[in-house]
């Protein structure tokens, strides 16, 4: 079995969108997280659903998960409220990860160590081009290689 067997459409976000609305696409569709595009439409960096989290959470209650509970209910609901304003471009960490990108012929022990040793639940597949054909999501992987 082939990343092209198991490939499907995924959307995808700019550098420049906004982080709140990438924030309500991964809820709206339920996804484990969003391919960024560059200007040319080629991925730049898949953010997992968890990145997008941190990206929201202050820096000292990710330092010292205590100092959450010390902020009242009212604010601790808004966190997400401090991305207003902020595009994925701005977002990003400082330091780049290494893309987890693909060719159609991967196989799925290809895709599943690409996805562990990124940490990401999401593998763009581009084509000889460096074109987005689609994605395998590690649902796909999982529920394709436990049926066999």
């Amino acid at each position: 079995m082939r990343a092209r067997d198991l490939l499907a459409d995924f959307p995808t976000v700019a550098l420049d969108t906004s982080v709140v609305d990438a924030a309500r696409m991964l809820a709206d569709q339920d996804l484990p997280g969003l391919i960024v595009v560059d200007d040319t439409g080629s991925p730049f960096t898949i953010l997992p659903g968890t990145q997008v989290l941190r990206l929201a959470v202050p820096g000292y209650c990710q330092d010292d998960p205590a100092l959450a509970r010390v902020v009242d209910e009212p604010h601790a609901d808004a966190f997400l409220q401090a991305l207003d304003g902020r595009t994925v471009r701005e977002a990003l960490p400082r330091q780049p990860r290494e893309l987890p990108v693909t060719d159609p012929e991967a196989t799925v022990l290809e895709l599943a160590a690409l996805m562990a040793r990124t940490h990401s639940p999401l593998v763009a597949v581009v084509d000889g081009d460096r074109r987005l054909v689609g994605a395998v999501t590690l649902q796909a992987l999982l529920d394709r290689v436990l049926a066999v």
